[in-house]
């Protein structure tokens, strides 16, 4: 899960911007492999001097050493994301050139925490054009789409609101404050917090409230003010204090859904607990009056079964006289019967006895029989024992065996595993030699390129100053020859006079028109001339300045494609040159 965070602090000053660099690439939080610089420079190595003096001289050359200095950014990923810093070194140059394309940008990896994360400090001012970096809010949503996209890419979770790394559900009055410095304060309860005071008043109002009005009382009785009109969005809460917490800001640092919408809902929720609370109430006050009356009705049927018990208790001492009469009457004719029942059982114990007697005998033989088959059995028993134990020792021999020869194999695995590894050992140092002076090589070229650039941009901003003031000088002295040339026509006499006549001609024209406009005459032949009647002259006079507009819309339209013309001629004299 990336967070991609824009630190939003004061970035207007070369200070601010140096010490900037100087902790993105400190040495015990990264290393010299886990940094790159995006753009033209002209340096074998990346120490916070080199950049700096670097993204300043961009600044010069542009002549924009002012405003915002830099764009701090930190692309973090949870403690048990699978990334590891390379990774997330290619990730940050990745996403460094997509974003910040035509700017440099300088990209490290801090591994010092228990999460991996990377700086990217861009340079304000474009190396291509000289633009501005700027970033509006629809820029930032634009960021954290391209980051969650690249996360997607490699198999990298996405961040997703309202839930925690492993998908489980962020609780209600859970710390999530998304700013570093209040999720400290909140963590370490350096002192009371008025936010966290304002969180627990709206939980303690919202228990048992019903309605916005209830509310709002009882977040007077706990010392805040509740500003709540249809005409803002948000809830505003103010203390006695004057210190003032929005709704949106408890949502973010508490995950507490206490909008307009959620507070409606929430009160809609108390009104329907309260209405099954009442049902409820009222079911169990009825079931205990059912059990009232049922109790009452068992009372009142135990009653009359008692008066019948004491009714009968009289009858059982007659009925134990009369049995004790019948008794002595039947108890002389049963003394008879009871001898001849006792010799019969004599005979027949007498005759049990003898048969057992007989069953005893053959018992013992029987005994003996099966004493021998028992001893028979044991010694079977005894022999199959002994050739268990023998297999058994056989086994554990056999088992002996295989294992001096496992033993065996085993050491010989391991000497040869042990020269195996040394063999692979040995060659992963030369790959990871060849590798570094593969690095060393492409990062040397790169620089090369870089500083080629740099030199190439350099020679043709000199070039193209150096331009524009022969041009400059061309022009000045393009000038003083054309006012050498005029003074040198002005000094002739006749140029003189025509000049005058250029001017005094048109200007003499021009009156004689006014003068005719006015009266409107016509030569009849003999040199007389002849004023127009009213209507007529009305008609002339129409006619004539429309001709003359005509006229002068012609000649206002050569001009002006003159001049399109002397245009392109001078921009391809210039480019000649």
């Amino acid at each position: 899960m990336a967070v991609n965070k824009t630190i939003n602090k004061r970035t207007n000053t070369h200070g601010a911007m140096r010490n900037c660099i100087e902790y993105v690439l400190r040495q015990d939080k990264t290393s010299e492999l886990l940094t790159y610089v995006t753009g033209p420079y002209c340096h074998n190595e990346i120490n916070y001097d080199l950049v700096y003096r670097t993204f300043l001289e961009e600044k010069k050359m542009w002549n924009k050493d002012t405003g915002r200095m830099y764009a701090h950014n930190i692309i973090s990923w949870h403690k048990d994301e699978q990334i590891t810093p390379e990774q997330a070194f290619e990730f940050g140059k990745e996403f460094a050139e997509n974003w910040f394309s035509g700017f440099q940008t300088l990209v490290a990896v801090h591994k010092d925490k228990d999460h991996v994360h990377c700086h990217l400090v861009t340079n304000s001012v474009s190396y291509e054009d000289g633009r501005k970096l700027h970033n509006t809010r629809k820029d930032l949503e634009r960021m954290k789409q391209l980051t969650n996209q690249m996360c997607r890419e490699r198999g990298l979770t996405v961040a997703e609101k309202g839930k925690h790394f492993d998908g489980s559900q962020i609780e209600k009055g859970e710390v999530i404050a998304w700013s570093k410095d209040k999720y400290n304060l909140f963590r370490q309860q350096v002192k009371d917090s008025f936010v966290a005071d304002c969180a627990m008043a709206v939980l303690k109002a919202l228990e048992n409230c019903i309605s916005k009005e209830k509310f709002i009382e009882k977040m007077k009785q706990f010392g805040w003010n509740v500003n709540w009109t249809e005409k803002r969005k948000h809830i505003t809460f103010q203390n006695q204090e004057g210190k003032k917490v929005r709704d949106s800001n408890l949502f973010k640092t508490f995950h507490l859904d206490i909008s307009k919408e959620g507070l409606e809902n929430e009160f809609n929720g108390n009104r329907k607990k309260s209405r099954d609370i009442e049902i409820r109430d009222s079911r169990a006050a009825e079931e205990l009056r059912n059990y009232y009356r049922e109790l009452d009705t068992d009372i009142a049927a135990a009653g009359g079964i008692t008066d019948q018990a004491q009714s009968r208790k009289r009858s059982p001492n007659a009925e134990f006289r009369e049995s004790e009469r019948v008794h002595a009457d039947t108890e002389k004719a049963d003394t008879d019967a009871g001898r001849r029942e006792t010799d019969d059982l004599i005979r027949q114990a007498e005759i049990a006895r003898r048969s057992s007697e007989i069953n005893r005998r053959n018992s013992v033989s029987d005994n003996r029989t099966v004493r021998n088959a028992e001893a028979e059995s044991i010694a079977s028993a005894e022999q199959r024992r002994s050739e268990e134990q023998k297999w058994i020792n056989e086994q554990e021999q056999l088992e002996e065996e295989i294992r001096d020869v496992r033993d065996q194999n085993s050491k010989l695995q391991i000497q040869v595993n042990k020269s195996s590894v040394e063999a692979v050992d040995d060659a992963q140092k030369k790959q990871k030699e060849a590798e570094e002076k593969m690095e060393q090589a492409e990062a040397k070229a790169r620089n090369e390129k870089k500083r080629a650039e740099m030199e190439i941009r350099k020679t043709k901003k000199e070039v193209k100053a150096r331009t524009e003031k022969m041009r400059d000088a061309e022009y000045f002295w393009g000038i003083g020859y054309i006012t050498v040339i005029l003074f040198a026509i002005i000094q002739n006499g006749a140029f003189q006079h025509d000049f005058i006549d250029f001017f005094r001609i048109p200007f003499t024209w021009y009156v004689r028109f006014c003068e005719w406009l006015v009266y409107p005459t016509y030569d009849n032949g003999f040199n007389q001339k002849i004023a127009y009647t009213g209507g007529e002259a009305w008609v002339i006079r129409i006619l004539a300045i429309v001709a003359i507009i005509f006229i002068l819309a012609i000649m206002i339209v050569m001009i002006v494609e003159a001049i399109k013309r002397y245009k392109k001629c001078g921009m391809k004299f210039h480019r000649c040159f």
